[in-house]
């Protein structure tokens, strides 16, 4: 039997947008971001940064995050998996 994870519901187009996003607000290059690399930890984000992704993400996709949201977007598999249940609702 296999799990599906949350971000499973996410092609690989939408996560490459998703990374090339998040690399653009954190001004990293793309190669430098794994899906679990964490970003404050890693690669110095701060919260400004963090609600700047939320919104982006909003935009981009036209759903509705909530700011408790950001404490799973540590990474990009987390941003993957609040992306991906936002555009399941």
């Amino acid at each position: 039997m296999t799990t599906e994870t949350p971000a499973a519901g996410l092609g690989d187009t939408d996560k490459e947008r998703i990374k090339e996003m998040v690399c653009d607000v954190l001004e990293l290059e793309v190669d430098e971001v794994s899906d679990v690399s964490l970003f404050k930890e890693e690669h110095e984000a701060d919260s400004l940064g963090a609600i700047e992704i939320l919104a982006k993400l909003e935009r981009t996709y036209n759903i509705t995050l909530e700011q408790s949201e950001l404490s799973r977007m540590v990474n990009l598999s987390g941003v993957y998996a609040v992306v991906a249940e936002a555009r399941s609702r």
